[in-house]
């Protein structure tokens, strides 16, 4: 008996009392998550009571290209651009994390020297851009210009994750709290 399902870093996978934790998994309080970008796989157990819960980077070899539509997250920020981490070209994970920078010029097509970092990404928001350079020796160029790229997942200072109340505002649903953020259209 296998499953599969394509999971990314940090995603719970299910209870250390029903699974054991295999490959590419951690256990924090009593539960079990990726630690890496892959495919979870349940497997029958072999020598243990319980089925093994696993993250295997056996996935399609993704790179990006000019035009690529990718998924990443923000790793640091300055003033100036935001460095991302490539988790995902298209619709394929990447078997390791590309480096990425977002120019503060690329983030919005009109009104570009209006634009703010601070109010348009946040360190750990997920971001859906297009690859538009390859950049220089150490990271991809990307733009969200169009209104279908921007924040798609983010978290609030409180923790929970926020939803979009419109193009540049996200609000956390339990504390009311509005931020500022560069959203995607919904599609």
């Amino acid at each position: 008996m296998s499953s599969e399902t394509i999971v990314t870093p940090g995603r719970r996978l299910g209870l250390v009392e029903e699974h054991d934790a295999g490959p590419g998994t951690y256990v924090r309080g009593g539960m079990i998550y990726s630690s890496i970008l892959g495919t979870k796989r349940i497997t029958a157990p072999e020598t243990s009571e319980k089925p093994v819960i696993q993250v295997d980077r056996k996935s399609p070899l993704a790179i990006p290209t000019i035009g690529s539509e990718v998924l990443c997250r923000v790793i640091r920020m300055n003033p100036r651009a935001a460095t991302v981490a490539i988790m995902m070209v298209g619709s394929t994970p990447c078997q390791e994390d590309f480096a990425g920078t977002i120019r503060h010029q690329d983030i919005r097509s009109t009104e570009k020297d209006l634009v703010q970092m601070v109010n348009s990404f946040r360190p750990g928001d997920v971001v859906r851009a297009e690859v538009i350079s390859l950049g220089d020796q150490r990271s991809y160029f990307l733009a969200t210009t169009k209104n279908e790229h921007g924040v798609v997942f983010a978290q609030s200072t409180a923790g929970n994750t926020m939803i979009p109340v419109s193009w540049e505002e996200m609000q956390d649903p339990k504390t009311k709290a509005v931020e500022k953020r560069k959203c995607a259209k919904v599609f």
